[in-house]
């Protein structure tokens, strides 16, 4: 009961103990004993102000059990996570891809780009060597998957040119190709009048963006011919016979009248190389950084531009070399000669490679497409020939031409033009590894002098004519390849990419040593040259090394190491050996069949002694 308090005290009055027994704060990682109201927050309560004064401080060594504040929650044993079968993937709107997994991709587009010729079985080596073997031929299947589904990605298509019903291609001149193509095209079009210091040679970057030409009376020049800013112009005031890019457009080498010189990009010169002298060709191998020399004493040099060294001096024993190029495929050396003859030459080797009779007269020029599959000769007998270089060396196909063609180029997709006196022929086949078919030119032109040279730029549909009035930029519909390596051959580099790309290039130079006709070669074994090694060997040792030394008992004690017994060990493992080898000797013979005796024969004493 509640006493009433009396009057004139200022005391409360008592408050029943259940009312006045204070509430113990809930924590938010407590359960919640109470239905929390609708509408309320579910996050964890506000922190509250404690009064520490009315805490009651507890004794600090207690040995009694200590409650945990904290309440466990009931664990409930956790079902276990169902497979769910794979079943069509689904987007976020809910809709059903009907395409399921990766695109499909033609089996004639992945062989294009697969490396591995698959008809050849792996060798029984040792499981280590072979898990390797598939694991790389498991990659390299893998790789050139993703290059033909990448394929589609390749924006650019190679040009055509057709003419209506029953038109030649051969009767369309350039004036009339510049008119049909648009603005940025018919600009690659153009003819430079120098006759004052022609005949000229030219060259192409490795980009296709720079062209260098020099004249047979000194005038050396290199420009951007896209947007026709000239780079450097000198006169040497010595005859240029030929002029090519080294592995950037920032190098120039020009074969002078007496020595080669090296200039860069401004005109300026370099070096002045004099063991290379009298120099009347050039070529440039550029994953060998190899400078390729052919001079009128019959040498052909080779010269390391990356330390400034001779690699070899070959001497082709053939009097005056004027024919030269280089297959771009494995980097071997093509040479004419005035007996008719071609010749394929390799640093490594002081003697050719191979040679070839290709015309009953001398040789006039010789061209290597870029596949290294076909090679084009002519000859002092008017004969254009077209010979098979993967290893038959026999003529796929021939043309008499009214006049023997002086100079050959092929383009990256197989054309080939033929300078014949002031015209060049233009002949395509039906693709970039097939052979460009004779029978009938696809485009032909008319130039204001004799011809020179000859090169198709690389990635562009043009053709460089440099002859005797000065040099002329031909347009040919589907020559050059129209998608090209940003990593390897890029047009819009900057000089900070061209710098970074000359480091790993270097880094990634192939030795002279490596040239060869069959670059795949290089991962096979020289079985030949192994047994003719191992031969040697034991010539001159005068014994094999690698045999089975005689079988020596070991000594033993209680008198079992007398000589009796030590021969009685050494005949018993020369039993065992011999009857290993007589048992070999016959599991590799072939097994006789027995004659199949006649139904119902009875056995005789003298089956013995049949053989």
């Amino acid at each position: 009961m509640e006493t009433v308090p009396k009057l004139g005290n200022n005391v409360p009055p008592k408050k029943d103990k259940l009312q006045g027994k204070k509430k113990k704060p809930r924590r938010y990682w407590e359960e919640e004993t109470t239905q929390t109201a609708a509408g309320a927050s579910p996050g964890p309560p506000r922190k509250r102000k404690r009064n520490r004064e009315l805490r009651p401080q507890k004794p600090k060594n207690t040995h009694s059990t200590k409650k945990s504040r904290i309440s466990k929650k009931p664990q409930v044993p956790k079902k276990p996570r169902e497979r769910r079968s794979p079943g069509p993937q689904r987007s976020l709107s809910g809709a059903q891809d009907p395409f399921t997994g990766p695109a499909p991709v033609p089996v004639e587009v992945v062989q294009k780009f697969c490396r591995i010729d698959k008809s050849k079985k792996l060798p029984r080596s040792e499981t280590k060597i072979r898990s390797r073997l598939e694991a790389a031929e498991a990659q390299e299947e893998e790789i050139s998957v993703k290059a033909a589904r990448s394929e589609l990605l390749l924006a650019e298509e190679p040009g055509f040119l057709e003419g209506e019903d029953g038109e030649d291609t051969a009767k369309i001149c350039q004036a009339d190709i510049v008119e049909a193509v648009d603005i940025a095209s018919a600009a690659k079009h153009f003819d430079l009048n120098l006759r004052q210091f022609g005949p000229y040679r030219l060259n192409y970057s490795r980009t296709g963006r720079h062209l260098a030409f020099g004249g047979r009376r000194g005038h050396v020049a290199a420009l951007d011919w896209v947007t026709k800013k000239l780079m450097c112009e000198i006169n040497v005031m010595e005859a240029v016979r030929d002029i090519r890019f080294l592995h950037s457009e920032a190098l120039l080498a020009v074969a002078q009248n007496r020595w080669l010189h090296i200039y860069d990009n401004q005109g300026i010169e370099l070096h002045c190389i004099r063991r290379c002298d009298r120099i009347t060709q050039l070529e440039f191998l550029p994953f060998h950084f190899l400078l390729a020399t052919a001079s009128e004493t019959g040498f052909l040099t080779y010269l390391d531009v990356s330390v400034g060294k001779i690699v070899a001096a070959l001497n082709a024993r053939a009097g005056r070399l004027n024919i030269m190029t280089q297959n771009p495929y494995n980097a071997v050396i093509h040479l004419g000669h005035s007996n008719g003859t071609v010749s394929l030459w390799s640093p490594a080797m002081k003697e050719p490679l191979a040679k070839i009779l290709c015309h009953r007269g001398g040789v006039r020029a010789v061209a290597v497409d870029s596949t290294g599959t076909h090679m084009a000769t002519s000859g002092l007998d008017h004969q254009l020939k077209i010979f098979d270089l993967r290893g038959t060396f026999q003529p796929l196909s021939a043309r008499t031409l009214p006049q023997g063609a002086g100079h050959l180029a092929f383009s990256q997709r197989g054309l080939l033009a033929a300078g014949t006196g002031d015209v060049v022929n233009i002949w395509a086949g039906q693709g970039k590894a097939s052979p460009p078919s004779l029978e009938q030119p696809y485009l032909t032109h008319r130039l204001s002098g004799h011809v020179h040279g000859l090169q198709f730029c690389p990635f562009e549909d043009v053709l460089g004519v440099g002859h005797s009035g000065g040099i002329t930029s031909m347009l040919v519909p589907g020559a050059a390849e129209p998608n090209f390596d940003g990593l390897e051959s890029n047009p819009y580099r900057s000089r900070k990419q061209r710098q970074e790309w000359e480091v790993k290039a270097l880094l990634e130079k192939v030795p002279a040593e490596l040239i060869c006709l069959d670059p795949r070669a290089l991962a096979e074994v020289d079985v030949i040259s192994l047994e003719q090694e191992e031969k040697e060997r034991l010539e001159r040792l005068g014994y094999d090394p690698d045999t089975k030394p005689p079988f020596q008992p070991k000594p033993k004690q209680k008198g079992r190491s007398s000589t009796a017994s030590l021969v009685k060990r050494k005949r018993k493992v020369m039993d065992e050996e011999h009857r290993d080898k007589v048992r070999q000797s016959l599991e590799q013979q072939p097994q006789k069949q027995e004659k199949a005796k006649p139904m119902g024969a009875r056995p005789s004493a003298l089956d013995r002694f049949v053989r």
